[in-house]
């Protein structure tokens, strides 16, 4: 009776008794021949038949995970990644080298025998016997196929992993029970090749496509001889056969696939010989897998596209669902990214912050009208070294940004001045805007509940420089940024207007919360991302129109030899303003280009118009601005906010203080033009906005809050009616209620001279 081995296992007698009961069995069960259950094989093998009985009648086949491809607008590649790294190719496109080399390692008498091979089987116990251990296996290339499938199945879960390849007798009965079946549907070409596209030749390489590709950078069917018996011997321990790290073993390997293929008569001893004395001259292509390998510096851009596939619903009702649909992979995206635009942004960023500076700068271009992200990068590049990030610092949270977006400062009051103008509100406009002020209290919401400045010491607001003191209409408080100017206007109009704009322009926090109602959301107080930004801004482009933002234009999956189409998200476009609202705003900020604090981003070739921000202790920087058919958002700070930008090296320039059109202004004009360059130069529907001085050309009527167009108001306004800039008749016959604010006393200048002639200045407009 054999010996059991001290730590109470079988013997390697006894293992190869087991292997040859379970082997038997297979054959039995193949000639439907009852085995006698005599002595200890037979109860194991009468145990084995009832679990045989039991296992489901066919197998499943999940697709083979392989490489998904994303390529920008014009087709050219951004990326590959994958979880494995896999082209699945039919054996028409195999080299027959390849065919030959596996099979004759593998398994020689694949073309004689079924599912399983007896000889085999009573070979290998007779060797196994003779060594006292397992030299040789059994199993058939359509069992090693059926045991890949499982492991596939399996995926990147590790526990699942041990279970398809735990050495067990359930396992095995299992394995033999789907090779059957496997032989009698597939055919033997098709197991072949489902076997040479499933099967793992190291270096990440799944099937022999990749294998080929990784280790002689050709495609398989242009292996060699002495190339495809290397690959052909990998396959049976890949780490141990790594031709890259052990080339003397991989050779070894090699020659003794080519015996073999001389044994089973496929090719000569003098090809054989010939083979072998050639080295192994590999041409080996590293792994590129991943966004980190994108170009054009588009890797921010193509975790976007990859964060948007695992959460969009339109790819799966669950996360499971669109995680495994992503794994699997096979897939062609074709997303919206411009080539030209990218290089654009990156070079422009490249050219004004330096990777290694204290603070970063991100940009974002987006189409008007279309919703179509075209660019999207950052001064930092994508990774996981010393001044590299994972982050994208160009989006929401959700979508792989840091922290909640970043506060936006001045480049928020656009959104006001939209909602005011939509309140009918005229964009002559004009509030005392005073350096400094209380918060005016209270300030109505869309809850009904007043915001009400209260504590002991009530919240104050003031503007940039002391000069800064109104009376100041809309063009140029605008133009300048004035603060307090457009905290009263938030106080005349309440906030519930401004609330309905920035939720018709999809405008919420970087954490998808939405804003606050309280009267600092004019100063941009709260963190929003540069996507968002850069889409709403698009609307005032676009007449009024809002599209939501889109990253990927289609997307193909190949199954095995078939290709499909996939649905994806569209843009979905929305009425936020009205067309007057929407050409005003641009007029606007047409001004700021123009004559206020973003000349430093004027564009020279076309119409521009945009709106800079500096938030408190000049922590970020904004400029975002658009022409008629692109729109682009730029960030520069600090994305754990710890950065004060005041006497500052970025980019090699040295700043006393940082503007938001002094660093974001010059990216944003050198990122626009490159990626305009050769684009036509459209035009912005122009509006005229009455300036002061125009009152000496007109013959009265009209106050400095009238419309010049349509405006019918009464020369004799008084200073009141002048000081809140309402011309009661004017603006297609609007009315427009006092503000809430209170004027300051000793504010008004010049005696019945600034009321009497309508201008609502009461002096000289500073």
């Amino acid at each position: 009776m054999p010996k059991k081995r001290s730590g109470g296992g079988l013997s390697p007698t006894q293992q190869a008794a087991k292997f040859l009961g379970v082997s038997v069995l297979a054959g039995a069960v193949m000639a439907g021949i009852a085995l006698p259950a005599v002595g200890a094989l037979g109860l194991a093998a009468k145990g084995s038949v009832e679990s045989f009985d039991e296992l489901p009648a066919n197998m499943r086949t999940p697709p083979l995970s392989q490489r998904t491809t994303i390529l920008d607008s014009r087709g050219d590649d951004i990326a590959t990644v994958y979880s494995r790294d896999r082209t699945v190719v039919e054996l028409k496109d195999i080299s027959p080298f390849m065919q030959k080399a596996i099979v004759a390692i593998e398994d020689s008498r694949f073309y004689q025998h079924g599912a399983v091979d007896l000889k085999g089987v009573l070979r290998a116990l007779n060797r196994n016997a003779q060594s006292g251990g397992v030299a040789e296996g059994a199993s058939t290339l359509t069992q090693q196929y059926v045991k890949n499938v499982f492991v596939e199945e399996a995926g990147d879960d590790p526990t699942k992993v041990a279970q398809a390849t735990q050495q067990t007798l359930g396992r095995k009965i299992r394995e033999l029970k789907y090779a059957i079946q496997v032989e009698e549907e597939l055919g033997k070409k098709k197991i072949l090749e489902n076997y040479l596209n499933i099967t793992f030749f190291g270096q990440q390489a799944y099937g022999v496509e990749a294998a080929s590709q990784r280790y002689f950078s050709k495609s398989a069917k242009d292996l060699t001889l002495p190339e495809a018996a290397l690959l052909a011997g990998i396959v049976q321990s890949p780490s141990r056969y790594d031709p890259v790290n052990d080339e003397a073993e991989a050779t070894k390997r090699r020659n003794i696939v080519l015996q073999r293929m001389v044994e089973t008569g496929d090719i000569s001893q003098e090809d054989a010989d010939r083979a072998m004395r050639v080295p192994l001259e590999l041409k080996v292509s590293r792994p590129q897998n991943g966004c980190i390998t994108s170009v054009r510096g588009a890797a921010f851009f193509c975790k976007y596209v990859e964060k948007v596939f695992l959460n969009d619903p339109v790819f799966g009702k669950t996360k499971e669902e669109r995680a495994k649909l992503w794994n699997q992979g096979g897939l062609t995206i074709k997303t919206t990214l411009d080539p030209q635009a990218q290089e654009s942004v990156q070079t422009s960023l490249a050219d004004h912050v330096n990777k290694d500076d204290q603070v970063a700068a991100a940009t974002t271009l987006v189409e008007p009208g279309t919703g179509k992200i075209l660019a999207m990068g950052q001064s930092k590049p994508y990774g996981y070294n010393k001044n590299e990030t994972e982050y994208n610092y160009s989006v929401d949270s959700a979508w792989g940004g840091s922290n909640y977006g970043f506060p936006t400062g001045s480049t928020f009051k656009p959104f006001v001045a939209a909602a005011a103008l939509e309140e009918g509100r005229p964009p002559t406009q004009e509030y005392s805007s005073p350096y400094e002020m209380d918060y005016p209290s209270p300030v109505q919401t869309c809850s009904g509940k007043p915001w009400v400045n209260v504590g002991a010491k009530k919240e104050t607001v003031e503007n940039e420089d002391e000069s800064e003191v109104g009376p100041y209409r809309l063009k140029e408080a605008t133009a300048k940024s004035v603060n307090t100017y457009f905290v009263q206007m938030i106080s005349d109009i309440g906030l519930c207007p401004v609330a309905k704009m920035t939720d018709k322009l999809h405008v919420v926090q970087g954490n998808g919360d939405k804003l606050p109602e309280v009267p600092s959301i004019a100063l941009g107080s709260k963190g929003i991302s540069p996507l968002t930004m850069a889409s709403a801004y698009a609307a005032f482009a676009s007449r009024g129109m809002y599209c939501s933002p889109v990253a990927i234009e289609s997307i193909s999956q190949k199954i095995g030899n078939q290709e499909k189409s996939l649905q994806v998200p569209k843009s979905t476009c929305s009425r936020a303003m009205s067309e007057k609202t929407a050409d005003t705003i641009n007029e606007l900020l047409g001004g700021v280009i123009d004559s206020g604090t973003g000349q430093e981003a004027g564009l020279t070739d076309r119409d521009s118009a945009g709106k800079t921000g500096t938030t408190d202790e000049r922590r970020n920087a904004w400029f975002v601005g658009y022409t008629p058919n692109l729109a682009g958002a730029v960030w520069v700070g600090s994305a754990t906010q710890q950065v004060k930008m005041e006497a500052i090296s970025i980019g090699g320039v040295w700043h006393d203080k940082v503007y938001g059109g002094r660093v974001p202004g010059p990216i944003w004009r050198d990122a626009m033009t490159g990626a305009l360059s050769g684009k036509e130069a459209a035009s912005f529907n122009p509006v005229h906005i009455p300036d002061p001085e125009d009152r000496d050309r007109e013959d009265g009527g009209r106050d400095r809050g009238g419309n010049n167009d349509n405006g019918n108001g009464d020369d004799n306004g008084g200073l009141i009616e002048g000081l809140i800039g309402g011309n009661r008749g004017g603006n297609d016959g609007g009315t427009f209620p006092d503000p809430s604010f209170s004027i300051p006393e000793g504010w008004i200048r010049g005696g019945d001279n600034g009321g009497g002639n309508g201008n609502g200045n009461g002096g000289n407009f500073p």
